[in-house]
Parts: structure tokens; C-alpha cells; sequence
């Protein structure tokens, strides 16, 4: 018997190309299959096979439970009863008892083969899905087997992929027998069909054409730092050189456009416009929106955003149809980028200018005219009056030194009140929200600020609430909500 065992595990071994050991776990699963058959009520069974002789033995288990707990004697053995057979066994564990095992001829031999032949499949898939993925391919190229509720399933040599319906290029139309090229945009390896999931619509996908076409960015003279894409209508790639002899946006447009005609046609006429990359932001967000001229730009660090003037006559080149442009140039550039003509640029300015000119007049104490002053020499927060260097704030003309040592007295004094302020309201944050997992301090006081002060009022607000308030993440902001909620879902259950 054991013999027939390793003749069959030797050729199965062979015949598919598939490691002994995966062989041998699939003979024991068939054989626990067949043995649990011998029971009425369901049960856990364990075959174990020696690697060597053949010779397998049989047991049936039963899970550890607390008595309490202790609820299916087919599968379950309460923790007092399974301590006298074993004193040290622990909850969890199992008791094992030997079963005479079942004839190998003998076997439901059509439960055994399908076992098998699962296990193999498995083991060849996964095989065959290592060997692709050592070769580190991103693009894959195929013909169109199928379809399936309109994603295309890809067959690229012994692997099989899927495009889904939402990866595909608006407007494409894809038939079976075409042949397909795709971005690898993940692995599932829980699916129990097609286990690459590919993209044409994926900015990567941009990249890796280019990169096929363009010999320079494989031997590492031009790097592409950044894609953006409307799929189907537009894209831009940002492109830096690392040879100061060879021009980025020419090589990848090639002789004659050569290069980037053939990555259009492979996007089916996707326009790609090529932008030169520079390290500093707001030079990179200029080039991004090409064709349109910028006029000037102003940045801002703290929002990450950038005020962009363009003359009335590039206003609409600039934003682009349906807002296309400047769409993709924020995206290229990871800046918010708000469009705006000089007059409104101007508007923006005012309302701005006042605005700090009224807070520096009540909390300063000081008149329109000191005010005016302060905003005029490029003051526009209280922090920056109280802390700028004194070298500095003297080369101002308009005040003298007593003038400035009062203003920045007066700047320091509502800080520290506010400090204070803010101090008394955190006092004043119940114990259930200062210790919830995930706060800290600086999310507690700008929460306090808001008078957001015990876990239900966290739980009361949106995640947007959260995130304008604290200026956090989205994702952690979703998080903390769902810890604050989890009273509720506790309670309904």
C-alpha cells in the first residue's frame, strides 16, 4: 500500500510539473476526505504521510473549548473532559485520536482524483504566476479569450488576466481575438479566476510605453518624474534629463514626433503632452500648464496651493475644456492650483489685505493707519510681528524702535493669551476623548478650539467636519470617527 502511495506521488510529481511535497498534501486531503465519510455527523480528520515509506496514519480531532463554550461533540471536546486525557492541554489545542485508516484502493477514488487535481491546479497556477512575476513585467500583452460582463479576460501566453470594464479606455472597443496591451495593476491571489488584474487607464500605463519607446529612460539619461491622465482625451508626462547634452521633451517626442505618435495610437489617440520637470514647484507648475502663459504665481506652503494669474485671453487655455488642463497639471504637480485673472488676482488681494488689517486692528489695539503699515511692509499674521528678528522689523522707515518693541509686546501678549485660552478649553476635554486611541495633543486642542470636547461629539461629526477642523488626513480622520462610533455599533449588537 505505502508503495503504491509513492509511485503515485513520484509520477503525479512528473506528469505535472509540480513539487513532491504539494503532491503529497493533496493525497492527504484526499485520504481525510474519504475517511470522514465513515462518520454520520461531520468531523475533523488528519492524515499524515510519511515522505519517505508511504506508510500514512490516520486521527480524528476535536477542538479544545471552554466548557461554556462546549456546543458540537463531533468537532468540540470541552477543556475538562480533554484534561483528562491531557492535563497540560490549553483552549485552542486539539485532542487527536487514532483512526484505523481507510483502504488507498479503496478510496472514493473520484473525491481523491478531484482533490488532487485541485491541488495541482493551485500549485501549477501559483507556478506559473511566480515565474511571470520574477520576470518583473509591468506591461502585459495578449489576445482577448473572453468576456465577462464586459471586462476582457487576457490569455498572455500560460497566464491568464482580466481588464476590467472600468480600466478600459472610454469609447474602446475591444472584441475577442484582439490582441491587448495593459498595465500589471495588481495581484489578487485570493481570486479564483484570472488573479492579474490589468489597467489601461492608469497613469503607469503612459510611463511604460513611453519607456518602451524611448531607449534613453531605460539606460537612465531621462527620467519620467510624474504622469497625469483624462484616459482617452489627454495626458501630460513630466520629464527630467540626467545628461545635460541631451533635451527630455525631444527625445521622447522623437524625429518627426515618431515616438509619441506611437504611444498615442496605442492609447487610441490619447493626446500626451510632454513638460519639462524642475525641482522648484512653482517653476514645474508653470511648465505643466503649457500651452497657456502664466502672468504670476503665488504659493502657499501651508494650504499647498498656488494662486496662478494668467491674462484674460489665456484664461481659457489654461483651465482647459471642461477644466481639463489645469485638472491634470494639478495632478502632475500634486499642488491645488486656483486660476485667476489679474483683476481677480487683484480682488483676492484686497479682500485679503483687509481682512489682516481689521485682525491687526482689534488684537494689536492699534489705528487704520498702523495697520495699513504693517500690511504694506508684508505683515500678515500676528506670529510673524511677534517673532520676526528686530534687525528686520527696524529697517522699517515708518516706525521707530519704541513703536516696534510695543507692537511686538502687544503681538506676544495675544499669543500668550490665546496659548492660555486654548489651555483652559483642553482642561476642560473629557478623560473618555483624551485617552481614545489614535489622539494626540495637537489634535486635541484644535478640537477643543471647535468645542469638540467628549468622544460623542467626535462621533457626531463628518470626516470632513474633522478634516477642516484639524487640517488631518482623510483616511486618519475616518479612523478616529469609527473609534469615537464604536459605542454605537457595541450597543446595537
Amino acid at each position: 500500500m505505502s508503495r503504491e502511495i509513492m509511485l503515485v506521488a513520484d509520477a503525479l510529481a512528473r506528469e505535472k510539473n509540480v513539487d513532491r511535497e504539494i503532491v503529497f498534501s493533496a493525497l492527504e486531503l484526499a485520504l481525510a476526505s474519504a475517511t470522514k465519510k465513515r462518520f454520520p455527523e461531520e468531523v475533523e480528520v488528519r492524515v499524515e504521510i510519511d515522505r519517505e515509506t508511504g506508510v500514512y496514519e490516520s486521527f480524528r480531532l476535536w477542538e479544545v473549548v471552554e466548557d461554556k463554550d462546549y456546543l458540537d461533540e463531533g468537532l468540540q471536546m470541552p477543556l475538562s473532559e480533554a484534561q483528562k486525557k491531557n492535563a497540560e492541554i490549553q483552549v485552542g489545542e486539539f485532542i487527536e485520536e487514532h483512526l484505523e485508516p481507510v483502504e488507498f484502493g479503496r478510496i472514493g477514488a473520484q473525491t481523491a482524483k478531484q482533490v488532487i487535481l485541485q491541488k495541482i491546479r493551485e500549485a501549477e497556477r501559483e507556478q506559473i504566476l511566480s515565474d511571470f512575476l520574477m520576470r518583473k513585467e509591468h506591461l502585459v500583452t495578449g489576445v482577448i479569450k473572453r468576456m465577462e460582463r464586459g471586462s476582457a479576460i487576457i490569455e498572455s501566453g500560460r497566464i491568464e488576466a482580466i481588464l476590467p470594464r472600468d480600466q478600459m479606455i472610454p469609447r474602446e472597443n475591444l472584441r475577442i481575438g484582439d490582441r491587448v496591451r495593459a498595465y500589471l495593476l495588481k495581484i489578487d491571489r485570493q481570486a479564483r479566476g484570472p488573479q492579474l488584474i490589468l489597467s489601461r487607464v492608469a497613469p503607469e500605463f503612459v510611463v511604460k510605453l513611453f519607456e518602451l519607446e524611448v531607449p534613453e529612460i531605460e539606460e537612465g539619461l531621462i527620467e519620467i518624474k510624474a504622469a497625469a491622465r483624462d484616459p482617452g482625451a489627454r495626458a501630460k508626462i513630466a520629464v527630467k534629463s540626467n545628461d545635460p547634452r541631451i533635451d527630455p521633451q525631444g527625445t521622447c517626442i522623437g524625429m518627426r514626433g515618431s515616438r509619441v505618435q506611437a504611444v498615442t495610437s496605442e492609447l487610441g489617440g490619447e493626446r500626451v503632452d510632454i513638460v519639462l520637470w524642475s525641482p522648484d514647484a512653482a517653476q514645474f507648475v508653470i511648465n505643466a500648464l503649457a500651452p497657456a502663459e502664466v502672468s504670476s504665481i503665488v504659493v502657499d506652503e501651508e494650504k499647498h496651493s498656488m494662486d496662478v494669474v494668467v491674462d484674460e485671453e489665456q484664461l481659457a487655455l489654461a483651465i482647459g475644456r471642461t477644466g481639463q488642463n489645469v485638472r491634470l497639471a494639478s495632478e502632475l504637480s500634486g499642488w491645488t492650483l486656483n486660476i485667476m485673472t489679474p483683476d481677480e488676482a487683484q480682488q483676492k488681494n484686497v479682500e485679503e489685505a483687509t481682512s489682516i488689517k481689521a485682525e491687526f486692528m482689534q488684537k494689536l489695539d492699534v489705528d487704520e493707519e498702523v495697520a495699513d503699515v504693517l500690511v504694506q511692509e508684508g505683515f500678515s499674521t500676528i506670529e510673524e510681528i511677534a517673532y520676526v528678528p528686530l534687525s528686520e522689523m527696524l529697517e522699517m522707515e515708518s516706525f521707530d524702535e519704541d513703536t516696534i518693541n510695543e507692537l511686538r509686546a502687544r503681538a506676544r501678549n495675544v499669543l500668550l493669551t490665546a496659548e492660555i485660552a486654548s489651555e483652559e478649553k483642553v482642561e476642560h476635554v473629557a478623560e473618555d476623548l483624551a485617552t481614545m486611541e489614535g489622539m494626540d495633543g495637537e489634535t486635541i486642542r484644535k478640537l477643543a478650539e471647535h468645542g469638540v470636547d467628549n468622544v460623542e461629539a467626535l462621533a457626531d461629526l463628518s470626516t470632513d467636519d474633522l478634516v477642516e477642523m484639524t487640517g488631518m488626513e482623510e483616511e486618519r480622520a475616518k479612523a478616529l470617527i469609527m473609534t469615537a462610533r464604536a459605542p454605537w455599533f457595541a450597543a446595537e449588537q
